[in-house]
């Protein structure tokens, strides 16, 4: 966690742009939800959670940048240590519990940085709240004028029930009353939600098909996952939390894939998990991606890993 931070010090200052020169692709340009893009490469959520260093994270190469997640309130999150890595594996587990300055603070950073590139925003809900929906519902009104789209986090092992807004009666409140508000608030702003890599296909059938009624924009495949089946060497491996890295890549993509199927294509999906090359990108493209995301590969590689993956992308595309 320590490394994160004085990480995000370099981007936020925007040293890394001396050392690194961004390079543009004109055959990577592409389109999500109405958003146009440089390239299919984005920042996952979680990276920069507050907006602290969206400037020097463009100047990487990414094209879009996911924000958060975000809560009503300042939250500290979990006790540390809360962020274990797994070397052995190319893998990272958290248990953060959505820390976050709270959205008044991050407004005032993201205004600092409108112009860059496109910006999401990862909407979660304050752990002490009696009211998650509301909590959600606050924060998109409180940036709608801000940010491109926003992603409805409800996949987060790390805030105690959250996951059980993925169930079917619940996820539709969530939906319904998120449409009801945009529509009364006239925000047109997308809205798309990021599941979990731990769901059956029942669950996947279910949430698909919520999507299409309420016209959900898009969604998140996946965020980290619970599942300890891999075989896994780190001596931390069995530490509490959201796994993420290249042992989540398959099962990630297995879900991405069925995701695709049942919609037909119809939902543009965002491949998150495990991507470390342009071929580990490229693939989540062809199995259904629109575009995607990373994080952990940043934090094993370094910097220079955005413009690797869209070198290697440009060459297969």
């Amino acid at each position: 966690e320590r490394a994160h931070f004085i990480s995000l010090l370099y981007l936020k200052f925007n040293f890394l742009n001396k050392l690194f020169f961004k390079k543009k692709f004109k055959s990577l340009n592409t389109t999500f939800c109405n958003i146009n893009l440089e390239n299919p490469i984005g920042v996952a959520a979680g990276l920069d959670k507050n907006a602290e260093a969206i400037r020097g994270l463009f100047n990487l190469g990414v094209s879009l940048i996911e924000v958060g997640a975000v809560t009503p309130k300042i939250q500290y999150g979990n006790r540390k240590p809360r962020v274990f890595r797994l070397n052995s594996d190319f893998a990272i587990i958290n248990r953060l519990g959505f820390n976050n300055l709270g959205m008044k603070k991050v407004r005032s950073n993201l205004k600092k940085n409108i112009g860059y590139g496109a910006l999401g925003l990862n909407v979660g809900a304050n752990k002490d709240s009696e009211n998650k929906i509301s909590d959600f519902i606050e924060v998109i009104s409180y940036f709608s004028n801000e940010v491109d789209y926003f992603t409805i986090n409800i996949s987060s092992p790390n805030t105690h029930g959250l996951r059980n807004l993925q169930k079917e009666k619940n996820l539709e409140e969530i939906l319904s009353r998120i449409t009801i508000n945009n529509e009364l608030k006239k925000i047109k702003k997308p809205i798309l939600i990021k599941i979990s890599p731990d769901l059956t296909d029942e669950n996947l059938k279910k949430i698909v098909n919520l999507c299409k009624i309420y016209r959900i924009a898009g969604i998140v495949a996946t965020n980290t996952t619970i599942n300890r089946e891999y075989d896994l060497k780190s001596s931390c491996a069995e530490n509490n939390g959201g796994l993420s890295g290249k042992p989540l890549f398959n099962q990630s993509n297995i879900i991405l894939a069925k995701l695709y199927f049942l919609s037909k294509g119809t939902i543009p999906l965002i491949g998150v998990g495990g991507i470390f090359s342009g071929e580990d990108a490229y693939k989540k493209i062809c199995i259904g991606a629109s575009i995607v995301q990373l994080y952990t590969a940043y934090a094993f590689k370094g910097p220079l890993v955005f413009s690797e993956i869209l070198e290697d992308l440009n060459t297969l595309v």
